[in-house]
Order: C-alpha cells, then sequence, then structure tokens
C-alpha cells in the first residue's frame, strides 16, 4: 500500500483494493495486535470473543452492534467518526443498514466470528484478516 516499507498507509486506497463484505484486511500490527479495515452491509452473526475486548471505528457510514448484556439486549449506533469497543465475553452482532466502512483494533489471530458463534452465512468470511492486496 505504501511505496516505501514502513511508510504511512492510506485507508481509502486500502479500502480500494478489495470488494469482498464483512472480511477484513490487515493494514498494519501493532505490538500483538491487528488494525483491520472491512468493508460492511447488513448483518453479521451473533459472536463472542471470550478473551478479548473488539474495537470499532467507523470510516464510512453506519454500523449498529446489537448486545447481549446481563441487563438485556441493546443496539449501540455509531456514526461515521464514531468508535466503540466490545467487552470481552459480550455477546455482539454488527449490523450495518447500507454499505459502511470499519476499522478494527484486535490480538493477531482473532477471529472475525469469536469463540462462540450462530451459524456462519455465506456472506461472512471466517477469517483470522486477510493481508492487503488479496482477493
Amino acid at each position: 500500500m505504501s511505496d516505501e516499507p514502513n511508510g504511512p498507509i492510506p485507508l481509502d486506497k486500502a479500502l480500494a483494493s478489495f470488494d469482498a463484505l464483512w472480511s477484513p484486511r490487515i493494514v498494519t500490527r501493532v505490538n500483538d495486535y491487528d488494525v483491520r479495515v472491512a468493508k460492511v452491509e447488513g448483518e453479521h452473526v451473533w459472536h463472542v470473543h471470550e478473551d478479548t475486548d473488539e474495537f470499532f471505528l467507523v470510516l464510512e457510514g453506519e454500523l449498529r452492534i446489537s448486545l447481549r448484556e446481563p441487563a438485556g439486549e441493546r443496539t449501540v449506533v455509531l456514526p461515521q467518526g464514531a468508535v466503540f469497543t466490545v467487552p470481552r465475553g459480550t455477546e455482539h452482532k454488527p449490523y450495518a443498514p447500507s454499505r459502511a466502512a470499519i476499522l478494527m483494533f484486535e490480538p493477531s489471530g482473532t477471529s472475525t466470528v469469536g469463540d462462540r458463534h450462530e451459524e456462519i452465512p455465506d456472506h461472512v468470511d471466517a477469517t483470522t484478516g486477510h493481508t492487503l492486496g488479496s482477493p
């Protein structure tokens, strides 16, 4: 993505390099964490990451995250520019009413469908992230 090693990575170019929905690309790493970008639309799956929080930043559009918490179910609405962290152990389901782009920050090797999840539909890529430039 950058013309030089360890150079800047323009997120708009990173996002333009792929079309797949719910299929994140790893743009860089920070210590033992991946910084991933994804294009999203429609529903993901209910899932939970038992041992790690999951950070979301909405780059374009709007993302909604439904949460199942001890007090009940609620939905957090994230407009462009908003951030939210889903606490470890919290069952959640991201949803984008129309096409959106997000950035996620999570430990390298973290599955996009968590440690426990419902049946995975064909439009959701169960992955630990793809490198930029992969189809």
